[in-house]
């Protein structure tokens, strides 16, 4: 049954990641820009342009250069950096720890915080800690996260100067280091997340306390905590579960933002730096990685979908 289920996933995913990378890397080919030129200098003479834009593949057509990637994407080979020379998925598998690390960083921080605000407006209605629920609920969408980047570095670090404001120390490497570095950025990156679960986790506890097996564990003497911990948290992580996995995908997408103001070597900064030096193959190595990261974590949502509901069937 579940073999079924992981090959119907699996018959979802491969053409969903062909038809993106397709997409993203038709994308990609017409940002403003031409890499021969950024790799020759304004100098360059027409022949020498044309000559490195027919060594590089890029007077092919679209569909060609595709294939061509596609093909050698298949093999494990992502190409060279077009200005360092360096072997693509080495460079991008040496930063997707960094990236990794601050994403789920982030993730705990916003269902850590999401959980508390949603528990205290439900066990408390009408109470500050409602109000100040709705609040950080609506305050957390709104505000920017790079806006709130540069607000935290300089109240935590110029003024302060509690927290680093740029650098990262990996979690292998010195355990303190990496709290004192990671906790200014997890909050960016995490503050639209804990926003959107306190909201859906709030929603969905008030739903379910208005259910007829709630009121059954009122009349034989249980209490409020005893209640939400042991019958109405479970069904309510349902639809929490679906924002974590829709969260995962937009954190990582943001950390194009979060890595370049922080200076965070990570995936992110890599791709921005790709961008600015149109060095396309690092892009799509980065943009590949990324599709794959995103697609997995849908998979291991819709698996913890069925273990949390056992109503939910695998077939």
């Amino acid at each position: 049954m579940f073999f079924k289920f992981l090959l119907r996933r699996l018959m979802y995913v491969i053409p969903m990641l062909i038809v993106t990378t397709l997409i993203v890397f038709s994308l990609i080919l017409i940002i403003p820009g031409d890499p021969a030129l950024a790799l020759l200098g304004d100098n360059a003479t027409e022949e020498k342009l044309a000559l490195l834009r027919s060594q590089l593949g890029l007077d092919q057509p679209v569909l060609i250069q595709y294939w061509n990637w596609l093909t050698n994407a298949v093999q494990g080979d992502l190409g060279r950096s077009l200005f360092t020379g360096e072997i693509v998925s080495d460079a991008v598998f040496s930063r997707l720890g960094i990236t990794f690390q601050l994403v789920v960083a982030s993730i705990v921080f916003s269902f850590i915080f999401g959980m508390i605000f949603a528990i205290g407006s439900v066990i408390k209605p009408n109470s500050w800690m409602d109000y100040i629920s709705r609040f950080m609920g609506t305050i957390g969408t709104a505000i920017p996260n790079f806006w709130l980047a540069m607000l935290l570095i300089v109240v935590f670090s110029v003024n302060l100067g509690w927290l680093p404001a740029t650098g990262f120390t990996s979690i292998s490497d010195n355990l303190g280091g990496f709290f004192q570095s990671i906790i200014l950025p997890a909050i960016c990156l995490g503050a639209f997340g804990a926003a959107q679960i306190t909201r859906q986790l709030r929603s969905s506890l008030l739903e379910v306390l208005e259910s007829d097996y709630i009121r059954t564990a009122y009349s034989k003497g249980l209490l409020l905590w005893p209640v939400i911990w042991k019958h109405a948290l479970r069904n309510s992580l349902l639809p929490v579960i679906t924002t974590t996995g829709l969260l995962f995908g937009n954190m990582l997408g943001a950390t194009v933002v979060i890595e370049t103001v922080f200076a965070i070597p990570g995936m992110g900064q890599l791709a921005v730096n790709s961008i600015l030096q149109r060095d396309f193959p690092m892009l799509q190595g980065v943009v590949l990685v990324m599709v794959i990261l995103v697609l997995i974590i849908n998979f291991v949502t819709d698996v913890l979908y069925s273990v949390l509901d056992p109503r939910i069937e695998i077939k």
